[in-house]
């Protein structure tokens, strides 16, 4: 059944909320834990539906396991399953069977683990046998891959009984999320060393401790798009940390350039409007999962953009360059590759006010998100609005308690 929410245009925007929390955080935190013989205390972990997943297949018992569409469950789980003891398969949604997983099966491997496709080559559905011995203590990676291959290889590398060095080659790409992971690693114990392009961890043992998850910074960036577009905000963000280890912290200076001025008190962070510039460079390689936020305000904000970095939003839940192409064109705004690797948008030249706009999200969370601040400048139709449950179920509520009338 195809669902839609209307919601009206709105000039101005009050909110004081504490935000979602990481899934980035939840997840990498869940595994750890399980790997370290669950025992180590979790709190506030995420409501996202990703997580909710992960926390259900690290405690499932059967057989086959689904993912649904949760791109950072899948590489997690095949690096837990791929080096557990059990005989277990893993699948997902039909996109997500069509987001390639060849270079972690591979690593897989090599370190000795016995993981075959089910379907096509390079692709999920995964099938996976016990794991018997370590063959290798060292791989060789690309940089410029999704960080969460790297990540799910740094967590299971102190559980190897050689340990793991991995050399990646070429530039590096999400290098803030590869330094979560080593920062949780080290938050449970667990030494690592990060120099050049090599990290290195030795075999040992996840400790005990307890932590408390980060709210999110990625739904975060969506209330900065508000405070940026909306003529008066009143916007406070809570549990977000100064010095945090989400690479998506990174809005704080790019909407300085839409706007956007963030002071932060203690774990509170109050946005007020400041003067934001015509033209932006930025380059979005450590913080991929923004560049959608700042597509949407900057096109209606009237300022242009030239991008790098957003190679690996084609293989996202959706291919997220051609969607908001697409969907912005609806406003009158351009965003093209000018030149390979290189993208500009072209601002909307005006919008009418008068007129509402219907968007569709692609069975993905973040279009949905990032369009729907659109409605401080006209009527907004979001369809498909329950995709949000991946990663900000709560989304809707909030921007009904910030005084946006919804239907």
């Amino acid at each position: 059944m195809s669902t839609s929410i209307s919601l009206a245009k709105t000039n101005s925007v009050s909110l004081e909320v504490p935000l979602t929390s990481s899934k980035s955080e939840s997840n990498r935190a869940l595994l750890i834990k399980i790997l370290g013989g669950n025992k180590a205390e979790l709190s506030n972990l995420s409501s996202a539906r990703d997580t909710q997943t992960m926390t259900t297949l690290l405690n499932s018992d059967d057989y086959e396991l689904d993912v649904l569409d949760a791109g950072t469950v899948m590489r997690f789980m095949t690096a837990y399953l791929a080096t557990s003891n059990k005989e277990r398969r893993i699948t997902g949604t039909p996109r997500m069977c069509q987001r390639p997983i060849k270079i972690l099966v591979e690593a897989l491997n090599e370190l000795g683990a016995n993981v075959k496709y089910v379907g096509e080559e390079g692709y999920p559905p995964l099938e996976f046998k016990p794991f018997s011995e370590q063959k290798v203590d060292e791989l060789t990676i690309p940089g410029n891959i999704s960080s969460q291959y790297i990540s799910a290889l740094l967590m299971i590398a102190p559980t190897l009984p050689k340990g793991l060095k991995i050399n990646l080659e070429g530039e590096i790409y999400s290098r803030p999320y590869i330094e979560m992971t080593l920062n949780l690693m080290k938050h449970f114990g667990v030494e690592s060393c990060f120099e050049g392009k090599i990290i290195s961890v030795a075999s040992q043992e996840y400790a005990a401790n307890s932590y408390t998850i980060e709210s999110d910074w990625s739904g975060a960036s969506y209330w900065y798009s508000f405070a940026a577009l909306a003529n008066t905000a009143s916007i406070k963000l809570k549990g977000l940390r100064e010095v945090s280890n989400q690479g998506d912290s990174a809005i704080v200076k790019i909407m300085e350039g839409l706007g956007v001025k963030s002071t932060f008190n203690g774990d509170v962070v109050t946005l007020t409007k400041c003067d934001q510039k015509s033209h932006l460079d930025i380059d979005f390689k450590s913080c991929p999962d923004l560049a959608q936020t700042v597509f949407a305000c900057a096109a209606a904000k009237g300022v242009s953009l030239k991008m790098t970095g957003l190679e690996s939003l084609r293989i996202k839940e959706s291919d997220r360059t051609a969607a908001m192409a697409t969907e912005l064109g609806k406003i009158g705004a351009k965003l093209e590759e000018t030149t390979k690797g290189v993208w500009e948008l072209t601002p909307a030249p005006s919008i009418d006010q008068t007129m509402g706009v219907t968007f569709d999200t692609y069975d993905d969370h973040r279009m949905a998100m990032a369009l729907a601040p659109l409605c401080t400048q006209l009527p907004v139709i979001i369809n498909e609005p329950e995709v949000v449950v991946k990663s900000y179920p709560e989304y809707w509520d909030h921007l009904r308690y910030a005084g946006i009338s919804t239907e």
